[in-house]
């Protein structure tokens, strides 16, 4: 186990994309950073070298087991934990009646996983240090909705929703949870949607353009180290789409 004074952030769906951009945008702030992928195992060993002071911890977040397992590899490399981003997520995309029952639950799953890591950070470290931060990156769309994504946008909503309780249970404690809500980011996700979906929200945009993970990952660098009296808080990045 590192015994260090440095702190340490741990990002979920850190090997790609918004991630990505978190886990570079915390090494630079001084943090050892722990990425935790599922299966972009190449481009997370690619990102830890980038870096150069972190580890990998490899986990399904749909998977309880493997949420127990990466836990634990995560008390053999360290005996502290400052700030966790829980920004992975999946995406089904369906309308109501095409969307199947296993569809569903495969896309509830990981918000359960979300929950539950947060739950096991939080006791392993953050409760007993009495110090954290824990950032959920949520999304537009559980504020806007959109066709085509009503469990994503339930998923995100939640998180936001959880965000807010668990900031109210943590009341004393300085731990601080907030959440980051992206709009209309330039990733690998966004890049393979249809031209005319993408000219659509890009008429949206009071900034006439797609945002980038690092714009993202700049406010949760704010939130990781400032911000000492923000907490229970949505903090919008859309470039003003759809007024939010």
């Amino acid at each position: 186990m590192e015994m260090s004074e440095k702190r340490v952030a741990v990002v979920t769906g850190g090997g790609t994309g918004i991630g990505a951009a978190c886990v570079r945008e915390l090494a630079a702030k001084g943090f050892r950073v722990g990425i935790l992928y599922r299966s972009s195992h190449d481009a997370a060993n690619r990102l830890l070298a980038e870096i150069g002071d972190g580890f990998l911890l490899q986990s399904d977040l749909a998977d309880i087991a493997q949420i127990d397992v990466a836990v634990e590899t995560l008390k053999a490399q360290t005996d502290r934990l400052d700030v966790l981003v829980n920004n992975a997520g999946v995406s089904i995309d369906a309308d109501m009646q095409r969307m199947r029952i296993e569809q569903f639950d495969a896309q509830r799953a990981v918000l359960r996983g979300v929950w539950y890591l947060t739950k096991r950070v939080l006791r392993q470290y953050m409760l007993r240090a009495d110090s954290g931060r824990i950032i959920n990156i949520s999304s537009i769309v559980g504020h806007t909705g959109n066709a085509g994504q009503i469990p994503y946008a339930m998923e995100k909503a939640a998180a936001d929703a959880m965000t807010k309780s668990l900031a109210a249970e943590l009341r004393g404690r300085n731990i601080l949870v907030n959440s980051v809500a992206p709009g209309f980011i330039a990733t690998e996700m966004t890049a393979r949607l249809p031209e005319e979906v993408q000219a659509r929200f890009l008429a949206g945009i009071p900034l006439g353009r797609m945002g980038r993970p690092e714009e993202v990952a700049e406010v949760v660098g704010f939130l990781a180290t400032a911000g000492s009296y923000v907490t229970g808080t949505v903090i919008h990045v859309n470039g003003g789409l759809y007024g939010g």
